[in-house]
């Protein structure tokens, strides 16, 4: 099936060098900002990774927190994504924000977030998150819907008084970034893309790219 180029614009605010800051971490939080109230869900984020000898996949995950240290996400261990994580450390996210008509991409290396950060999340999860994570052995084949139903029962009745602890193969990664690019979509396709890349002493080197 062939699809025509469709007649869309992307009009947008500029993005700028001076206003860009040379932080991007910054940026960054005052985008996320912006789009809170306009997206319906601002933290969904696309995560991309790879097996060791490079065969990529990708799905959609979401943010659950960001600071200097970077960008964390919770999982099962040993899931795809996890046992991928564990071969090859190198990934990227996506952020788009359509309302916006931005996106940012952000390359790094994940590694796994403390035990006491994971437990302290996964104790702020509602209780049937929490169930779920027992029912359900993530990536792996199940012979139908009506069975995951049944784990999900099995593990509800197993832990009736509410406690729930966090399993040793369940918790966060947070991808520690090198490499940003802010998108923003402006008209007839002359979109402005800023990058920053880190360098040596930690500092950010930012550039323009062709759109």
């Amino acid at each position: 099936m062939t699809i025509s180029d469709l007649r869309r614009d992307y009009p947008g605010k500029p993005l700028l060098e001076d206003e860009a800051g040379a932080d991007p971490l910054a940026l960054f939080e005052r985008w996320f900002e912006q789009v809170r109230a306009s997206e319906v869900d601002p933290t969904a984020m696309s995560l991309a990774t790879a097996t060791r000898d490079g065969r990529p996949s990708l799905r959609v995950v979401l943010l659950k927190g960001f600071d200097r240290r970077g960008f964390v996400f919770y999982t099962n261990y040993e899931s795809r994504k996890a046992r991928e994580l564990m071969e090859n450390s190198q990934a990227s996210l996506l952020f788009y924000w359509p309302s916006y008509n931005r996106q940012v991409r952000i390359d790094g290396i994940v590694e796994k977030v403390s035990p006491d950060e994971s437990t302290a999340y996964f104790q702020s999860r509602p209780l049937e998150s929490r169930i779920s994570v027992y029912a359900s052995r993530q990536s792996t084949p199940i012979e139908s819907r009506q069975a995951l139903d049944d784990l999900y029962t099995a593990a509800a009745a197993r832990f009736a008084d509410g406690d729930v602890p966090r399993p040793e193969w369940w918790g966060g990664f947070r991808l520690v970034p090198d490499t940003f690019e802010f998108w923003q979509g402006r008209t007839q396709r002359l979109h402005d893309r800023l990058r920053y890349v880190q360098q040596a002493d930690g500092g950010w080197l930012r550039d323009r790219l062709a759109p």
